[in-house]
């Protein structure tokens, strides 16, 4: 079972973008860091609870990442980056290039990449491996 204490990396559960984007993270990230982060749709009881305190979260509109042992949480092109940094290895190096371009400019990409990605990807419904179902939450 996943640490209660993990991060969670929340995503848009009828986006068929942020659905690859969750098995993307869960096919590249490394085995060290398996079952340090866990998952949860948007609209569901877990992301209600954990963005009840955070105003300017709830409105989010596709991927936010929860620091639950720090109650921090990261929108936009910071979650990305969080996400990146998690996977470690290239990636990690990749989040660290990524912070060197201004988050206003990553912030409009993204907000340019949200705006589309219901053309670019049909709506999914993602189904976790079995051994990785532990580490979606409701």
């Amino acid at each position: 079972m996943a640490d209660s204490d993990a991060p969670v990396l929340l995503y848009d559960g009828e986006c068929g973008l942020c659905a690859a984007s969750v098995q993307f993270v869960l096919a590249h990230e490394s085995p060290a860091r398996r079952a340090a982060l866990r998952f949860a749709p948007l609209g569901g009881r877990t992301a209600n609870a954990l963005l009840a305190p955070h105003a300017a979260a709830r409105a989010a509109d596709s991927v936010v990442w929860v620091d639950v042992r720090h109650s921090r949480v990261l929108l936009r092109s910071e979650a990305v980056l969080a996400a990146l940094r998690h996977m470690g290895g290239l990636w990690r190096f990749a989040a660290w290039v990524g912070r060197l371009v201004p988050r206003a400019w990553r912030d409009r990409a993204y907000a340019s990449v949200a705006r589309h990605r219901q053309r670019w990807r049909a709506a999914a419904c993602l189904l976790p491996p079995a051994d990785m179902r532990s580490r979606f939450l409701p």
